[in-house]
């Protein structure tokens, strides 16, 4: 069985040859970074260019009844399906923590412990590792840290370059480790690996990283602390939303025993909803309400899928456009290259990582780039013996390195944006360049990633 769940597709020849197959996906490339070097970090600007993209490849296709089928195919591959389920129950109960008042619930943590300005980094740092872990999601925690922890940590004299980075890096903690990161399950369920086996394994990785961002962090924001600004009590947080952290816990539990996908992501959040309308946290109408005089309902349901809308066209589009590099031949003369300088382990991993690194370099998307190498991944790992996990392990360590330091990637520009909350404060914001160079946490995981493709770190415990 195929773990990616791709369906055959024909071989497509295109006026130009390979040359003509690739020159859609260069159009991509060069409208998305200029896209997101404008400043606009909304995945909705990118549709334009991948209908234009898919267009020009129609134009340049021989046989344009074949092309048109493989790019349904290419959108409609099972893995896709999953990864958009993963994005709404994801955002649905990012909007859930959001509004039950987790976010508050750890600042209010943090006041009780008198953090001066360069302890808040450090703070700010673990609070949004907590989020993303319990959200899955590092756009969502940067939309719901950010502007909180931003202001308030400046406001208390923090170093404002340091904690966007350290906003970010534990932006990047929870996708790279939790159970529901979109990044966690694309890379195991596309290399066939089990998620809760695979969570498990990214230990090893995951906590030397963390410990170099929190001692980069703690160094410095203490040697970088400005002079704190009074009046800040409007933001020293409420404790009352500390019950809702049972929630990620539950899930990360279910996910550990082996449950599904849908079933530890569904039953969290019915169980997330209970608890926090049991505990006043969350009113009825914001479960569930009808605006009859407008004709709309409103959901904190309705809300987490309208942000999971984005990226999921934009996944679908460029998994479309993806196919037709693939049934060009793209992958298989990779798969051939690969075999012919691949004669260990440790060079068939060299030749994943190198490739996935390719590609999200070239997408600015950690998801999309993982599905467009996976059967690569998957065929190269194979004829050396890397194991499953192994593989989902090495992918996700470089996905979440490049775009989380890059300045013309999604989630460094989208921290970037966030930081403009403090100009009602008279903070100034971060350039994207400056957010990324202070993301300790990706430098650290790069730097594990060598380790484990140079010297074999981990591998014994990703068999």
């Amino acid at each position: 069985m195929n773990p990616v769940g791709e369906k055959n597709t024909a071989v497509l020849a295109f006026h130009g040859g390979m040359i003509g197959a690739l020159l859609p996906f260069l159009l991509f490339v060069v409208g998305v970074i200029a896209i997101a070097l404008s400043g606009a970090p909304d995945e909705r600007g990118f549709w334009p260019v991948l209908l234009l993209a898919l267009g020009i490849g129609l134009l340049l296709v021989k046989d344009k009844t074949a092309f048109s089928q493989v790019v349904v195919e290419g959108m409609s591959q099972s893995i896709v399906m999953i990864m958009i389920l993963a994005w709404m129950l994801a955002s649905i109960i990012g909007v859930l923590m959001a509004s039950t008042g987790l976010v508050e619930a750890l600042i209010w943590l943090s006041s009780q412990l008198n953090l001066s300005g360069g302890g808040f980094v450090l703070t700010g740092f673990i609070i949004c590792s907590l989020v993303s872990l319990s959200t899955g999601s590092s756009f969502a925690t940067i939309l719901i840290c950010g502007p909180i922890l931003y202001p308030t940590g400046g406001l208390l004299g923090a170093p404002l370059e340091i904690l966007a980075g350290a906003i970010l890096a534990g932006a990047t903690f929870g996708d790279f480790i939790a159970p529901i990161s979109d990044t966690t399950i694309a890379s195991a369920l596309s290399q066939g690996a089990d998620i809760g086996p695979t969570v498990k394994s990214r230990i090893k990785y995951i906590l030397p990283a963390a410990i170099i961002a929190l001692i980069g962090y703690g160094l410095a924001g203490y040697l970088g602390q400005g002079a704190a600004t009074p009046d800040t009590q409007q933001l020293l947080g409420d404790p009352k939303g500390l019950p809702m952290l049972l929630i990620p816990l539950f899930i990360i539990y279910l996910f550990l025993r082996g449950k599904h996908l849908l079933h530890g992501l569904l039953l969290g959040l019915l169980l997330g909803i209970l608890l926090g309308w049991v505990l006043g946290l969350l009113p009825l109408n914001e479960i569930f309400s009808l605006d009859l005089e407008n004709f709309t309902a409103k959901s904190l349901v309705i809300d987490g899928i309208n942000r999971a809308v984005g990226i999921s066209f934009f996944t679908i589009l460029l998994m479309g456009l993806v196919a037709t590099l693939k049934a060009a031949g793209l992958v298989d003369q990779l798969v051939r290259l690969a075999a012919t300088r691949s004669n260990n382990v440790r060079q068939a991993e060299s030749w994943i990582a190198g490739t996935v690194g390719a590609a999200v370099l070239l997408t600015t998307h950690s998801i999309v780039a993982i599905l467009m190498v996976a059967e690569f991944a998957n065929r190269t790992g194979n004829q050396q013996g890397v194991s499953s996990k192994r593989r989902a392990n090495i992918l996700s360590m470089v996905v979440t390195v490049f775009p989380f330091l890059l300045p013309y990637c999604i989630p460094v520009i989208l921290m970037a944006n966030t930081t403009q909350s403090g100009t009602e404060f008279n903070l100034p914001s971060v350039a994207p360049l400056q957010v990324g160079l202070f993301n300790f946490i990706s430098w650290g995981i790069l730097l594990i990633a060598l380790a484990a493709i140079l010297f074999g770190y981990g591998r014994k415990g990703d068999r």
